[in-house]
C-alpha cells in the first residue's frame, strides 16, 4: 500500500467524523479508498444535498486541524457487535455479523476494506477523535498529514448493492498528495464537462435515449449512425485484410445452449426467459461465444483448416443495473466486433500477433497514443482454480509476455488476474485529457472447447480440440463511441466526421451552384450538407461551427465565377483558400 492509500483511506475517516459531528444519528455503511479519492456510505437522518458538501468539508478541515492521532484498538467480534449495537451502527453490526456466522465469502470488495480477511476472529478498530470506525488500514499516523482533498458529489447507493435495501448517500471525495495535483485533477474534471459524450450526443445529434424505448438503449441519429458505419466499417476492412471471415448469428436462443456454455448457471446479467407455447424457453443473448462454438461443431475440421478466423458485428443484451448505465459507456444493448480463432496450441502466438497488429493499426488510426497492457496470468499458488493443461498454459502466457515486450509496448502482469479458462491481455487506453479507459481485449479459452466437446483431426491422425482465442478490438461500438466523442470532444478528424463539408449559400440565388457541387462532392465519396436557408451568412457559418463541421465552405457570386474556394475550417483561425479544380483531391486526401 502507498502512502496516498494510506492518506486517502484516512480521509474517508475524517469525512465520517465530521459527518458523526454535524449529523447526529448518521450511520455509516462504508468508506472505502477508490481511484484518485474515497467514498463513504451514509444513511443521513435527513437526505442532504450537495450545498452540505461545503459544510462538511469545512468541519474536515478543522478535524485535521485538531491533528488527531490515528489509535488502532482490536476487539473480538462479540465486543465489536455489541460497540457498535450500542452506537446505533446497523450497517456495521451487519458486516459484523456476516463475518462471524459465515465468513469472509460473504464481504463485497469495498467492504473488505474494513474486514482483515487473514484474522477473521478479531475486529479491528480505528479511533479517530471521538469517532471509532471498524476498519482494517492502513492509515497515516495523525489526520495531520492527509493531503489535499475535496468533497465531490454525492451519490445514491443501495446497502450493499442491493435494490431491497435502504438506499444511501454516497459521498465522494478527491484526495491527492498536493493542492497542485488536485488543481491539476479538478481541471480534468472541467475538461471532461465539455466532452461528456451525453451531452455532445444531444448537441450534436448522434444519439438519444427515450425512456419509451428503455433505459440503456441508445437509439442513433442519421449522424451517430453514420459514425458508428465508419468505426464498424474500419475494423471489417482491417479483419478481412487478414484473413478473417464473417459469419453471421441470431439474437435468441434456446437456454440450452447457455446450459451447455455455462452461462445460465453463472452469468447474472440475462434478460429473463421468453415463455413460448409449446416450446423451450428462449433468451435474448447477452454474449457470442456459445454461438461460434456450434457453429464450429456442426461441420468435422482438420489440422490444415486451421486456424479459423471468424468474426461477427453483432448486438448483445445484458440486463445492467439501472443505477449503472452510463450513456454509451455501460448500456443494455451492446455492439461487439467479436472474432474467435479456433487454433492449433501451436498457432497461439501467430495469431496473437496479428490481432496485436490490429490493436496497433487501430489505436493509432483513432488518435490513442498513450496505452498500456495488463497481461492477466494464472496464481502458481491456486492451480486447482484454473482448468486446462498447466504446460499449455505457462506457454500460453509466456508467448503473451513475449509479444507484448517485442513490440515496446507498456505491460503490467496481473498475476491471478487470468480468466479460470486460460490468461488474456486487457488494454488501457489514456484520452487525450489523460483519462484511462479500458478497450480491448484478446483471450485465450481452454474451457469452452472442452463444454462443447470441439475437435479436430490433428496431422498424427488423433482427434484433438482446438484452443479458442476471443478477441474484441472496439469492446463494443456504443462504449467506443463514447469515448470517442470525448476524446476528441466531438471535433471528429475529416475522415471520421459524419459531415465532412457543408456549403451555406449566400441567397437563393446561388442555390443552383452549391446543389450541383454538392452531388460532385457526394459522388466522390464526401459527406456534404447544403444549408440553403434564409438565415444570414454569419449564422450559417456559427450554425456549422456549433456541430463541429471540419469544412464550412460560402457559395455566392465569387464562386460561381470559378474563383477559388475559401474554405472555413472548424478550429482554426485561418481559412483555407482551394482552387475549384483541386476541391476534391483535397478533401479526399485530408479523408484517408
Amino acid at each position: 500500500m502507498t502512502d496516498l492509500h494510506a492518506m486517502r483511506h484516512t480521509a474517508a475517516h475524517v469525512l465520517a467524523t465530521a459527518v458523526e459531528r454535524l449529523y447526529p444519528g448518521a450511520k455509516f455503511g462504508v468508506g472505502p479508498v477508490v481511484e484518485n479519492g474515497f467514498y463513504y456510505d451514509i444513511l443521513f437522518p435527513e437526505p442532504i444535498s450537495d450545498e452540505a458538501l461545503s459544510v462538511i468539508e469545512k468541519e474536515m478541515k478543522k478535524i485535521i486541524s485538531e491533528k488527531h492521532e490515528m489509535v488502532r484498538e482490536e476487539i473480538s467480534l462479540d465486543s465489536a457487535v455489541e460497540f457498535f449495537k450500542n452506537r446505533g451502527q446497523d450497517f456495521k453490526v451487519e458486516l459484523l455479523k456476516d463475518l462471524k456466522e459465515k465468513g469472509t465469502t460473504k464481504i463485497q470488495t469495498d467492504e473488505a476494506q474494513d474486514i482483515d480477511a487473514d484474522r477473521p476472529d478479531i475486529a479491528i478498530l480505528y479511533h479517530t477523535g471521538t469517532f471509532t470506525d471498524l476498519c482494517r488500514g492502513p492509515h497515516i499516523e495523525n489526520v495531520k498529514d492527509v493531503g489535499a482533498f475535496k468533497l465531490w458529489k454525492i451519490a445514491g447507493a443501495y446497502w450493499r448493492g442491493n435494490e431491497k435495501n435502504p438506499q444511501m448517500q454516497r459521498v465522494y471525495g478527491l484526495a491527492f498528495e498536493t493542492q497542485k495535483e488536485l488543481d491539476e485533477y479538478l481541471n480534468m474534471l472541467e475538461e471532461a464537462k465539455k466532452r461528456d459524450h451525453r451531452k455532445l450526443g444531444t448537441e450534436l445529434e448522434l444519439f438519444t435515449i427515450i425512456d419509451e424505448v428503455g433505459p440503456g438503449l441508445p437509439l442513433f441519429y442519421p449522424k451517430g449512425a453514420i459514425l458508428r458505419r465508419l468505426v464498424e466499417n474500419f475494423i471489417i476492412e482491417q479483419q478481412e485484410k487478414r484473413g478473417y471471415v464473417p459469419i453471421w448469428i441470431p439474437h435468441i436462443t434456446k437456454g440450452r445452449l447457455y446450459e451447455i456454455s455455462g452461462h445460465l448457471q453463472k452469468y447474472d446479467a440475462m434478460y429473463p426467459p421468453m415463455d413460448l407455447p409449446d416450446e423451450a424457453q428462449y433468451y435474448l443473448k447477452p454474449m457470442n461465444c456459445p454461438h461460434f462454438m456450434m457453429l464450429y461443431k456442426s461441420t468435422t475440421h482438420s489440422y490444415r483448416d486451421m486456424p479459423l478466423r471468424w468474426t461477427c458485428t453483432t448486438t448483445n443484451y445484458r440486463y445492467e443495473k439501472s443505477g449503472e448505465l452510463t450513456g454509451l459507456t455501460r448500456v443494455r444493448s451492446l455492439t461487439q466486433d467479436d472474432c474467435h480463432v479456433f487454433a492449433r496450441p501451436d498457432q497461439i502466438e501467430q495469431e496473437i500477433n496479428l490481432m496485436l497488429d490490429m490493436v496497433d493499426e487501430t489505436y493509432r488510426a483513432f488518435g490513442f497514443k498513450d496505452f498500456w497492457v495488463r497481461v492477466s496470468t494464472s496464481d502458481p499458488n491456486n492451480r486447482e482454480k484454473y482448468i486446462g493443461d498447466p504446460k499449455i498454459w505457462e506457454e500460453s502466457e509466456a508467448a503473451l509476455s513475449r509479444l507484448v515486450e517485442g513490440r515496446g509496448w507498456k505491460k503490467e502482469i496481473g498475476v491471478g488476474e487470468a480468466a479460470f479458462y486460460g490468461p488474456k491481455l486487457d488494454f488501457m487506453v489514456k484520452d487525450v485529457i489523460g483519462r484511462p479507459w479500458q478497450l480491448s481485449t484478446i483471450q485465450l479459452d481452454m474451457n469452452l472447447p472442452e463444454r462443447f466437446e470441439l475437435e479436430y483431426a490433428d496431422s498424427d491422425g488423433k482427434v484433438k480440440r482446438p484452443v479458442v482465442i476471443h478477441r474484441a478490438i472496439l469492446g463494443s461500438t456504443e462504449r467506443f463511441l463514447g469515448i470517442l466523442i470525448e476524446h476528441y470532444g466531438g471535433a471528429f478528424p475529416m475522415w471520421l466526421a459524419p459531415v465532412q463539408i457543408r456549403l451555406a449559400t449566400v441567397s437563393e440565388d446561388f442555390v443552383s451552384f452549391a446543389q450541383k457541387l454538392k452531388d460532385e462532392l457526394t459522388d466522390a465519396g464526401l459527406r456534404v450538407e447544403l444549408d440553403s436557408s434564409d438565415l444570414k451568412v454569419g449564422k450559417k457559418i456559427r450554425n456549422s461551427a456549433m456541430m463541429k463541421i471540419p469544412w464550412t465552405i460560402v457559395i455566392g457570386e465569387k464562386e460561381t465565377q470559378a474563383e477559388p474556394f475559401v474554405v472555413n475550417v472548424f478550429g482554426q483561425e485561418e481559412n483555407l483558400t482551394i482552387d475549384q479544380a483541386k476541391l476534391i483531391q483535397a478533401a479526399q486526401d485530408l479523408s484517408k
